[in-house]
C-alpha cells in the first residue's frame, strides 16, 4: 500500500467546509450560513419536482437541450454556447480539468471562493493568490501576477465571501490584458441579484478566452439539487463537453431547473426582497458599531474589531440559535458572513448583534 500514491496536488487540498446546520441545545435555529434563499425554490419547480419523480427509472438525455434552451431564451443566449454541470462547481471544474496541469498557474484573489485553489490542486496546477484592495478584486494587480504559465484566473464577480464587485469595464481589461494562452472565468454565482447586471455575456461573445458561469443554487432556492451551467465560445464547449460525463444531470434536475429559471415573476419578488433586506441589515448593523461594505449579493460581510470579537459575536449569534459563517479561511479572521434572510430573521440578527455589542454576553 505504500507504494499507491495519489496525483501530484491532491494532498494539498484541505477538506471543504460547508456551513454548520444546527447548534447543539439550542432549538428555532435559523440558518445563515450558505448563503440559501430563505423563500426557497418557486412553486412552480416543486410541481415540476412532483411530475419528475414519475419518471426516475428513465435515463435523462445527454444534450440537456430543455434547460440549454430555455436558458438561452431567458438570458439572450446562444443554446449551442451552453454547457450544464451538477452545481457551477462541477463547471469550474471541468474549466480547470480542460486547461490546466502540472507546470500550470491558475490565478485566484486573496478572499475568493475557496474551491478555485481546490481546482488547481485537483488538476496539478499551481495555485497563484493575489491580493485584493480593500476586499475588492485588483485588476492591475492580477494582471501583474500573470506569467507565460498562467492558464486560468478565477473572480467571482459579484464576490463570495465578500459581497464585493468590479465594474464590466475592469473585467473587459482584464480579458484583454492576459497572457494569450490564459482564460477568464466569471463566476456568476450571485449575478441575479444585481439589478441591471452586465454578466459579461457579451464578453463571451466577442473574445475568444472568457468563460461565465452561473447556479441554481442561490436565487432560485435548488441549493439542495445541484444544477449550474456555463457559457463560452464554441472552441471552449467543445473542449469541456469531452471531459463532462454524458448523464451528469438527471430528468429531476434538468425539468426543476428549468421550471424555477421560467418563473421570472418568482425571481424577481425573491431580488428585490432580498436587497430591501440587504440594505436594511448592513444599515441596522452599522448602528451597532459592526460595519459591512456594500453587497452585491445575498450575504453581507460584517467587520469586527478584531479575531476575538468576531468569535465571540458568532458563539454569543449560535447560543441565540443563529448560525452565520467565519470566514477565517478566506483571510478574513475579523469577519462573519450573514446570510441575508427573511424579514424575522434579519431582525434577530441585528438584535442579538446589538445585545452582543452591548455586553449581553
Amino acid at each position: 500500500m505504500t507504494k499507491i500514491t495519489p496525483q501530484p496536488g491532491i494532498m494539498e487540498i484541505a477538506l471543504y467546509q460547508g456551513g454548520a446546520a444546527h447548534v447543539d441545545g439550542v432549538t428555532d435555529v435559523v440558518k445563515l450560513s450558505s448563503n440559501e434563499n430563505p423563500f426557497g425554490p418557486s412553486p412552480k419547480a416543486t410541481d415540476a419536482l412532483r411530475k419528475a419523480g414519475l419518471d426516475l427509472h428513465r435515463y435523462p438525455g445527454t444534450d440537456h437541450v430543455g434547460l440549454r434552451k430555455a436558458i438561452g431564451e431567458v438570458y439572450g443566449l446562444d443554446p449551442e454556447n451552453i454547457i450544464c454541470g451538477v452545481g457551477s462547481d462541477e463547471v469550474l471544474q471541468f474549466i480547470a480539468q480542460s486547461f490546466a496541469g502540472p507546470g500550470d498557474e491558475v490565478i485566484h484573489t486573496e478572499h475568493g471562493f475557496s474551491m478555485y485553489p481546490i481546482l488547481a490542486h485537483a488538476c496539478g496546477a499551481k495555485p497563484v493568490k493575489v491580493d485584493e484592495t480593500d476586499r475588492v478584486v485588483d485588476v492591475d494587480k492580477i494582471l501583474a501576477a500573470c506569467t507565460d504559465k498562467t492558464r486560468i484566473v478565477f473572480i467571482a464577480n459579484p464576490a463570495n465571501p465578500t459581497g464585493t464587485m468590479i465594474p464590466m469595464e475592469d473585467c473587459k481589461r482584464l480579458a484583454e490584458g492576459l497572457p494569450p494562452q490564459a482564460i477568464l472565468v466569471l463566476d456568476g454565482a450571485y449575478a441575479e441579484f444585481v439589478e441591471g447586471y452586465d454578466d459579461g455575456a457579451g464578453m463571451v461573445e466577442s473574445r475568444d478566452n472568457v468563460i461565465m458561469t452561473r447556479t441554481f443554487s442561490k436565487i432560485y432556492g435548488l441549493g439542495g439539487l445541484r444544477v449550474g451551467w456555463g457559457y463560452a465560445p464554441k472552441e471552449l464547449i467543445n473542449v469541456l463537453n469531452r471531459v463532462r460525463q454524458p448523464f451528469n444531470l438527471s430528468n429531476l434536475q434538468l425539468q426543476v431547473a428549468e421550471a424555477a429559471l421560467r418563473d421570472r415573476e418568482y425571481t424577481e419578488k425573491c431580488r428585490l426582497e432580498n436587497a430591501r433586506m440587504r440594505s436594511w441589515l448592513i444599515e441596522a448593523l452599522a448602528g451597532h458599531g459592526v460595519q459591512a461594505d456594500e453587497s452585491f449579493t445575498n450575504f453581507i460581510l460584517a467587520r469586527f474589531a478584531d479575531e476575538k470579537e468576531a468569535n465571540a459575536a458568532d458563539a454569543y449569534l449560535k447560543s441565540q440559535g443563529l448560525i452565520v459563517r467565519k470566514v477565517a479561511g478566506y483571510g478574513l479572521p475579523n469577519c462573519l458572513r450573514i446570510t441575508v434572510g427573511d424579514e424575522p430573521s434579519c431582525r434577530r440578527v441585528a438584535h442579538a448583534i446589538g445585545q452582543f455589542k452591548e455586553g449581553a454576553v
